[in-house]
């Protein structure tokens, strides 16, 4: 997608989205082709300023361009040829958007990661990078291309092989590309890949030798507002900035496939001890502080609808599931734990899988769609107090954004559950926004204020809890015990079908 802002009210101008295809190459695995994702990026720029055309604009008014980006999405090229030397590695399950989530093929390179550690310990390096050794993050899938894939193997004995998430793609195939683009990424999608230490602000050689990572395939790391080259921000970090969460202890969450909650913790990272993410939500120039949240990662959300439509059937439209759910108006003692994959914040726990409990006969295809959306606000109440714990404030609202915060009922249901208001802007492109924002504000650009008597206002609807907290409390509960069902039902062992052949529940 390409979004046009203006710089003085916020608001959108223009804008282009096409659609990127996923390929499957076995089962747990998906990826992407980093031809075809900087051919969307150039067909969405080229349209949306055809459009401008129209409304009578001229594209040369367009100042800067902003990158926004699935963050843990790793890819390796070339820099000789500018050729991939593999597709993008992404995690598995696709939202309107096309972020993918929950690719697996990892998870024994995870295991034999772990087993180096003292003790087996899984957060053996989250002192330096904030973050749990998983499947997650890009370093585990870089390790992945370096064990399996010759062709990267050799280009990383050559000295041809160039490694980056898919803002530093996009930066370098638009500043030249082999001819002379420019290798770099920012402190946001950095700290999301295990090689970058969030105390020191740059690539650390002990990670690097701990994942067995050569330096030099490495981007540079810039601020996240600052100019990286001519034509030439992680997309949560974005969201936050395009929320203008920019005081310390402000909140947003991004409903996507996944969801998303960034605490924004001021210029000290905040160590968390109830299985939240530390990251670098941003920084916004060369010479300003780096800015640190705490982060809550869930990994299906919107993802199960997709999953009631595509695999059930039970809706046919992502929209029908708000009418079941109201129609129910309640899940009738039903809980579903949507982990797919197994659940990420605040359990970490790859072994659970999915499970919905508390049918009777009486459950019907209105109350599992009230029940899945009840999911996607249960797990972020569970990250939200977890945040809470660690911050020790307890946050007084909850601004949203991402496509599923079009649906009103999930919106209600979110502020009885957390038993806080939930604040929903009106323009709903706040990641755009927030990449807009951090490109216009850059030094040597300055056509957008970030201080805070020059933000601009955006309007937004308010919801506020209408259930008393003791019902949302009881509702919380039935939730959690949902989920501990839920836990220890991976297997590595041989399932067989009818006709012998052998199946792995992975």
């Amino acid at each position: 997608m390409f979004c046009v802002f203006n710089a003085k009210t916020a608001e959108l101008i223009s804008h282009h989205q096409v659609e990127i295809n996923q390929s499957f190459p076995k089962e747990g695995w998906v990826e992407e082709d980093p031809k075809e994702i900087m051919q969307s990026v150039y067909e969405c720029m080229e349209r949306t300023c055809e459009k401008l055309c129209q409304l009578n604009i001229d594209v040369a008014n367009i100042k800067a361009v902003g990158v926004t980006n699935q963050r843990e999405t790793t890819l390796v090229w070339d820099k000789e040829t500018g050729e991939p030397l593999y597709n993008a590695i992404g995690q598995c399950n696709i939202d309107q958007k096309h972020h993918i989530w929950l690719d697996l093929r990892t998870q024994s390179t995870v295991e034999s990661l772990i087993n180096k550690a003292p003790g087996r310990n899984k957060n053996h390096l989250k002192h330096k990078t904030g973050l749990p050794i998983s499947t997650y993050f890009s370093a585990v899938k870089l390790r992945w291309l370096l064990d399996y894939v010759d062709e990267v193997h050799q280009a990383v004995l050559s000295k041809r092989a160039m490694f980056g998430t898919v803002d530093s793609w996009i930066i370098w195939c638009l500043t030249g590309g082999r001819n002379g683009g420019v290798h770099c990424t920012d402190v946001s999608n950095a700290s999301r890949t295990m090689l970058f230490n969030i105390h020191t602000m740059d690539w650390d050689p002990e990670l690097c030798r701990y994942f067995d990572v050569p330096m030099e395939i490495l981007p540079k790391v810039k601020s996240s507002s600052e100019i990286y080259g001519w034509m030439c921000l992680g997309d949560q970090s974005a969201a936050l900035v395009g929320q203008m969460c920019f005081k310390e202890g402000q909140a947003k969450n991004t409903y996507g496939t996944g969801c998303f909650l960034l605490r924004n913790t001021g210029t000290k990272p905040v160590m968390s001890d109830h299985g939240l993410l530390t990251t670098v939500a941003y920084k916004l120039g060369k010479d300003e502080p780096a800015c640190y949240a705490l982060e809550g990662s869930v990994a299906i959300a919107g993802a199960v609808v997709r999953w009631l439509k595509d695999n059930m059937g039970i809706v046919q439209s992502s929209e029908e599931i708000e009418k079941l759910a109201a129609a129910a108006g309640t899940s009738y003692g039903c809980y579903f734990v949507p982990a797919f994959s197994g659940l990420y914040a605040p359990y970490w726990e790859p072994s659970a899988r999915g499970i919905i409990c508390g049918l009777t006969q009486f459950t019907n295809r209105n109350h599992l769609a009230f029940a899945a959306l009840e999911a996607v606000c249960f797990q972020t109440r569970e990250i939200l107090d977890a945040m809470n714990q660690d911050s020790g404030v307890p946050l007084t609202q909850l601004q949203v954004d991402g496509g599923m915060t079009s649906n009103r009922l999930l919106m209600q249901l979110q502020a009885d559950i957390l038993c806080i208001p939930v604040v929903r802007p009106t323009m709903s492109e706040t990641t755009a926004l927030g990449a807009a924002m951090a490109a216009g504000a850059a030094e040597g650009v300055h056509v957008w204020s970030l201080s805070p008597c020059h933000l601009p206002h955006v309007t937004s609807e308010n919801y506020e809890p209408q259930i008393n907290p003791d019902e949302s409390e009881f509702r919380f509960a039935r939730w959690k015990k949902a989920v501990q069902k839920a836990m220890n039902w991976e297997t590595t062992e041989p399932f067989y079908n009818t006709n012998g052949t052998q199946l792995l529940l992975h």
